[in-house]
């Protein structure tokens, strides 16, 4: 078989082999387990540290502003991926500051003072405390809600 012959061959099916790969490299199936992926991480984050001390939860919320940021990073040629994504991000964003608030607001109330003015700090604190932790609760509702749509949509035939 001669040298032109081989490439011939080799080179249509080459090419087909390469748009086969790269068709299937950005598939909903891959989208939706790069959205899950990041998801998870953040999901995560946030069981591993639940009920964590000030400085762990001021460190949770960096950790969780940088999900945020990988979030909005995604890019997704599916229209509603990417809604599921915008809605994740508020998700997360959320999360981030109810859970900062809440180790701000801790820490106010371990370095109070013994006086009036320090009842006073915890109990502002307390306050920001509950504020704080029922707009966590409430995101995690929604966050599941989301995430459910995501798996059904997720798994419907491709």
């Amino acid at each position: 078989m001669s040298i032109l012959s081989k490439y011939t061959v080799i080179l249509p099916v080459s090419l087909s082999m390469a748009l086969f790969v790269s068709a299937c490299n950005d598939s909903r199936a891959s989208q939706c387990q790069r959205l899950i992926n990041v998801v998870n991480k953040g999901t995560d984050l946030i069981e591993n540290n639940k009920g964590q001390q000030v400085i762990t939860s001021l460190q949770l919320s960096k950790d969780l502003e940088a999900v945020t940021k990988e979030l909005k990073e995604l890019k997704f040629k599916d229209s509603k991926l990417q809604e599921f994504q915008s809605r994740f991000v508020k998700v997360f964003e959320t999360f981030s500051q109810s859970i900062a608030k809440a180790g701000n607001a801790l820490g106010s109330a371990k370095t109070a003072k013994a006086s009036i003015e320090g009842r006073v700090r915890i109990q502002k604190a307390r306050g920001d405390i509950d504020t704080a932790l029922t707009a966590a609760a409430n995101t995690a509702k929604q966050s599941d809600v989301l995430a459910s749509e995501v798996n059904k949509y997720c798994s419907q035939s491709k």
